[in-house]
């Protein structure tokens, strides 16, 4: 059931890519009244100057917090880490509240999104969408790729999550990112640290409901990229 318009308390700028899932997945943990407010990328909305207000990086996504704990007017946010670690500060949940598990949560949601996001990305691009296939990009990004699942296998060993026995935004920035593991090229099983935290956070009831509504936004029909969404995703330089 949807929330009614005064319970609204978060509005997500968002479209269903790995950076988006990662706040569908705090705020359907947490149960937060939000409205989705969808940017369809494929159509250049990033680049609307509404949505360019709230994330001058014209990325998604973006959050609005209607209701901030200072009391005063609503703020915006941009940055998928920047945003869970808002939403987790905002809530006290999924981040530890002692000295020694906030540097934790917080070095493992910078690794992400320092390492694991961007070298996926990369890995995304010259496999899936670039015009032509070049073999050293293609093998440098899943080489890369598999180092950085080899660094979260190896924190994985003897913990049911990155922080330890409780799921956090940490585990929640990686997740997306591993969810495409075909795509770039890797095999979980390879990985058996990987894999079971990956069926765990799989089988959530929130990640059910997180992919799920992503899925009503933009159903999947395994067409590829047109000539012109990837002209805009791929295609912008710096503005003028």
């Amino acid at each position: 059931m949807e929330n009614p318009p005064e319970m609204i308390m978060i509005d997500l700028h968002y479209w269903p890519t790995p950076n988006g899932h990662k706040i569908t997945l705090f705020l359907e943990e947490t149960g937060m009244p939000y409205e989705i407010k969808p940017v369809d990328i494929g159509k250049g909305a990033q680049f609307e100057p509404a949505f360019l207000a709230i994330a001058p990086n014209n990325r998604m996504p973006a959050i609005v917090d209607r209701a901030p704990a200072d009391g005063g007017e609503p703020i915006s946010i941009f940055e998928s880490g920047a945003i869970l670690l808002y939403l987790a500060d905002k809530t006290k949940r999924f981040i530890a509240q002692d000295l020694r598990g906030r540097v934790a949560a917080t070095e493992w949601l910078f690794w992400q999104v320092g390492g694991l996001g961007p070298m996926a990305g990369q890995n995304h691009h010259f496999n899936r969408y670039a015009p032509d296939k070049i073999p050293y990009a293609i093998e440098r990004y899943v080489r890369e790729t598999a180092r950085l699942y080899g660094v979260l296998d190896r924190r994985l060993d003897g913990r049911a999550f990155v922080c330890g026995d409780d799921y956090t935004i940490a585990d929640m920035a990686s997740y997306p990112w591993i969810a495409s593991h075909e795509a770039q090229q890797q095999n979980l099983a390879d990985f058996p640290n990987l894999k079971r935290w990956f069926e765990a956070i799989k089988a959530r009831p929130a990640t059910l409901r997180a992919y799920a509504k992503g899925d009503a936004i933009n159903p999947p029909n395994g067409a590829s990229m047109s000539d012109e969404e990837k002209r805009i995703l791929f295609g912008h330089g710096a503005a003028r």
